[in-house]
């Protein structure tokens, strides 16, 4: 049971980018999200940081968007 529970939170941070990059949009929730796992964690995985590049290449593409809050 303890191995379950370490797997299913073990990649919150990848989990984070999915849910912005289904919504298209990067909102400032998601984003102090993952920098609270980030500060909490002191380390990032491979698999989290794959995640991040996705994110940051997809924004800089312009496929997903930097919102003020959830709203908008």
């Amino acid at each position: 049971m303890i191995g379950l529970l370490i797997m299913r939170t073990k990649y919150v941070i990848r989990q984070l980018v999915e849910k912005a990059l289904d919504i298209k949009k990067l909102t400032p929730e998601i984003e102090n999200e993952i920098n609270s796992e980030l500060t909490q964690l002191g380390h990032i995985s491979d698999v989290d940081y794959e995640a991040l590049e996705l994110l940051m290449a997809e924004m800089d593409a312009g496929r997903i968007k930097l919102v003020p809050s959830w709203g908008y």
